[in-house]
Parts: C-alpha cells; structure tokens; sequence
C-alpha cells in the first residue's frame, strides 16, 4: 500500500516508522524545508523523538503532489493546521481515497467543529474521512511499546482498510468504531482534563484530587458528547477514559508538563512556551467551553479551566470554585424512596 503522510513531527515520525515496518511505502511531508533537510541528512529529530532513526526507505519531502498517488493519506499535522493542510490536498487527491486524521482538537475557525468535518466539508464530501485516536504516545509507539488505538469514520470501509494498514500483531492493535463524534470529541476534550490534572500535581495535590478530576472530567465530556450525538459507551473506551488516563499521567503528555508548570506558578503564556510544542489543552479549553455554552449543557471543570486559562484566575480559586458547588447525586437518577 502506498501512504503519504502529511507532518514529520513525533507522531507523524512514529507513525511512518510504523507503516513502514508493516511493509507499505511509505512517503513522508514537510511544509518545512530546514525540516525536511534535517530528517533527509540525520534521520532524526532529537528533540521530539530522542534516540528514534526513520529508516532510509521511507521517502522525506516538500512536495504535496505525491499524495495523488497515494492508497492512503494520513494527516498528522498540529490542529491549527488541519484545515489549511487539507485545502493544499483538495485539488490533488481523487475522489474516494481514505484520509485518515490523527490530530486531536477542533477546529475553532469554523464554529468548533471536529476535523473530521472540516475535512469532508474542504474535500467537497469526495472522501471517506477517519479518525485514529486513543492512548497513545509517540514516544512509545516509535519504540514499539505494545498499544491500541480506534480508527473511527462513518465508513465501515475506511476504517477497516485504516486498520489493515496500521495494524502489527507485534505491538500495535487497531479497533474500528462506527462513533467518529465520539471518538474525536474523547480525544479533543480529554486534553482539558490533562492539562487541570497536570496543574493539580503543580499544586501538590494528591491521588484522591487527581482522580476526582479525572472522573467527573470525563462525566461532562460525555454529557457534551451524548448532546452532540456521540455514543455513552464510547467513552468509557479507548478514545475515551484510554485516552484520559494516559494523558493525565504521564510526563510524555505536554498538557500535563504545562499544567504542572502553571500549578506551580509560571503564567499560562510561560508554561506553554517552556514546555516548547503545542499545548492542545489550551485550545481545546476555548472550544468546550464555547460548545457547552451553545449546547446549554453543564460543564463546570471546562468553565473553571477557562477561568484559569482566559481569565487569569488563580489556580488555587479554581479548586476552590469547584469544590464549592452546590450538592448533587453522581448521577440522574430517580430514587424509589
């Protein structure tokens, strides 16, 4: 199978290193041409993936073109460049070639709709559009770490022939799902939650704080999700508390890193370019809080991660903020007596 994948960061390395072990042909771009002269004389790039070699078969390049002839297109470019990057694939990729997305986010230039419907929307609804999501870090998947992942579309198709390309029985499991608004919806939100749980640990707040962030953030992502027509069980999948958990945890996590930072006292602004890449979280914060107000649906972590994050409010009032709301059941429910 011939794959062109747009974006030469970590994950898009990872992930061509992994296609390329499954046997494709594997053609990687760059709108950066001090980056592709980087990869084509070292290939590597220490500073996201220390250590990590991209074999030489896997073709480095400036030029778009290549995706026109491509099985597969995978985009795997930061989201405030998903729309732009699928214009440049709109004249060039036929009609009826799967595009898969593996960003995470939403596009907040068009009303804070998923990717995935940019996509469809700039390629005229000519291509089946899928969404590769879940716990991963391509730190891991670059070194073969045993992981699984969800490739979700409104194709049945799609998302197969999406997990007949990345799959490798050695250390990387794909599933499908038919829940693409879910699936996007995890992936994008759960990097709101990532970024509170990093700026508890900047805190110095416990397990038992974590934990409870973690649970009733995932709560209120569901409930926007199920809003906008996502699925409940989804998120308690891959997509969903796989993907919280990961997020949340681990030092690989950027929202994490850049939480901890501002937990412990660094502005917003600070942390973010301390920690050097694109903080997800802090868009994504924006855009849930945006979509639960149109929704008129309760969101209470998102709104005091907006406060913190838009407004300057102190972290530690935030905490306060939550845990002074007004008593309620865990869940709706109706009591028999």
């Amino acid at each position: 199978m011939k794959i062109f994948m747009l974006g030469t960061g970590g994950w898009g390395m990872a992930l061509a290193i992994l296609l390329y072990q499954n046997g494709h042909e594997v053609c990687s771009w760059t709108y950066l041409k001090e980056e592709c002269d980087l990869l084509l004389r070292t290939r590597a790039n220490e500073k996201l993936l220390p250590g990590i070699k991209m074999p030489e078969g896997i073709e480095i390049t400036t030029d778009v073109s290549g995706a026109a002839k491509a099985d597969l297109v995978v985009m795997a470019v930061p989201s405030f460049a998903v729309a732009s990057t699928a214009e440049q694939l709109a004249s060039i990729v036929p009609a009826n070639t799967v595009i898969v997305n593996v960003g995470k986010g939403l596009d907040a230039s068009n009303g804070y709709c998923r990717f995935s419907e940019t996509i469809s929307r700039v390629m005229d609804g000519k291509n089946p559009v899928v969404a590769l999501t879940g716990p991963t870090h391509a730190e891991e998947v670059a070194r073969g770490v045993p992981t699984a992942i969800v490739a979700a579309s409104e194709s049945r198709a799609a998302a197969e022939l999406t997990q007949e390309a990345f799959m490798n029985e050695r250390f990387f499991r794909v599933y499908t799902s038919s829940d693409i608004i879910g699936c996007e919806l995890g992936g994008a939100f759960k990097n709101i939650i990532a970024l509170g749980a990093g700026i508890a640990d900047g805190l110095g707040l416990g397990d038992n704080s974590k934990a409870a962030f973690m649970t009733r953030g995932l709560t209120e992502i569901a409930r926007l999700g199920m809003t906008l027509g996502a699925k409940q069980e989804t998120f308690a999948g891959l997509s969903g508390v796989g993907d919280l958990i990961v997020t949340c945890c681990s030092m690989h996590s950027r929202n994490r890193r850049a939480g901890i930072l501002i937990g412990k006292g660094m502005t917003v602004s600070q942390a973010m370019q301390e920690v050097g890449a694109t903080v997800e979280g802090y868009y994504a914060t924006e855009a849930g809080y945006q979509l639960a107000k149109q929704q008129g649906v309760s969101m209470p972590i998102t709104e005091a991660m907006y406060e913190v994050l838009y407004n300057g409010l102190p972290a530690s009032e935030g905490i306060r903020l939550l845990l002074g709301r007004p008593r309620r059941g865990e869940h709706e429910e109706v009591w028999v007596r």
